[in-house]
């Protein structure tokens, strides 16, 4: 579990780069960034595949077609959300948005089991939705009318990636748990070669076919972060979290995105060189206590009848 756990944790800090990649490329877009970045994950997972242990072979095409569809959808999907989040709505709400992943999946399973009575939950939900609100209502009061469009449209971008993530989550954990689950070795290779599709998809729409010019610093920074973003915080990120995933029951894998929100924030406030506002400490702290709480009722839940 020891294991599984540190690969939870490694996966978070390399997602959580997502929330300031997009910003530190500028002027290339989160397009740009999209497509370098899922284009060099499929690429790693093709070479990769040179070696016989890569090859997702003796598959059901079920799962091949299911992990390729992963791949594209809930990467490209999530990080194309999250880049558009962070440009629209600044640095503290998407983590944040991100952050109640862990108690929107404890709240799925309960609408299902109803193993926790909702009179229980009120105290962790109203502090998390206290700390978002906190957030959230500080930025519109410190922007003015005619931004606060953008913001509301960064956090409707920040929502459907959070959809995203969720729906990718359970539907990948799922896979990995199951009687015919694949190596952890396969099952990233299919989802990078997914995000490369994806990334192919989305080639018409990126800077090559304009006249936009780029100064050599500028370049380089791109090809710096997207090959981070390409083998660090995607193909590694994948295989650690494929770890997790398999060592660790959903429920706690899903507790752990909790520190994405923590490396998210860190990672936002050190590209812009500031502290936190009081408002963005604030409703962070009360929303990591909400979903801490709502962990451990959760936890000492399912203690309590195994």
């Amino acid at each position: 579990m020891l294991i599984g756990i540190l690969c939870g944790l490694a996966t978070c800090a390399l997602w959580g780069l997502s929330f300031v990649a997009p910003r530190v490329v500028a002027p290339y877009t989160a397009i740009d960034l999209t497509v370098a970045r899922y284009g060099l994950f499929a690429v790693v997972s093709l070479i990769l595949m040179i070696n016989p242990r890569f090859r997702p072979v003796g598959l059901r095409r079920s799962l091949v077609l299911t992990g390729i569809a992963l791949g594209s959808i809930g990467y490209v999907g999530y990080f194309m959300s999250i880049s558009y989040a962070v440009r629209y709505a600044g640095t503290a709400i998407p983590p944040l948005a991100i952050g109640t992943m862990p108690v929107l999946l404890a709240i799925i399973a309960n609408l299902k089991d109803r193993s926790i009575d909702w009179r229980t939950l009120a105290i962790p939900l109203i502090l998390i939705a206290a700390g978002i609100g906190w957030v959230n209502v500080s930025i519109f009061a410190t922007t003015s009318a005619s931004d606060q469009p953008e913001i509301l449209f960064g956090i409707v971008a920040a929502l459907i990636g959070l959809a995203l993530w969720v729906a990718y989550g359970m539907m990948s954990a799922a896979v990995m748990q199951s009687q015919d689950a694949p190596s952890v070795m396969h099952w990233t290779a299919l989802q990078g070669i997914g995000a490369g599709i994806g990334a192919l998809v989305l080639l018409p729409f990126t800077s090559l076919g304009e006249t936009v010019s780029f100064t050599g610093t500028q370049t380089f920074h791109f090809v710096l972060w997207a090959t981070i973003m390409g083998i660090a915080g995607s193909w590694l990120a994948t295989l650690c979290w494929m770890i997790a995933s398999r060592l660790l029951p959903l429920a706690l894998a899903a507790q752990l995105i909790v520190a994405e929100t923590v490396f998210g924030l860190f990672y936002g406030f050190l590209f812009e060189q500031r502290m936190p506002t009081v408002a963005e400490a604030g409703g962070a702290i009360l929303q990591l206590i909400g979903v801490g709480m709502a962990i451990a009722i959760f936890t000492a839940k399912r203690v309590k009848h195994a």
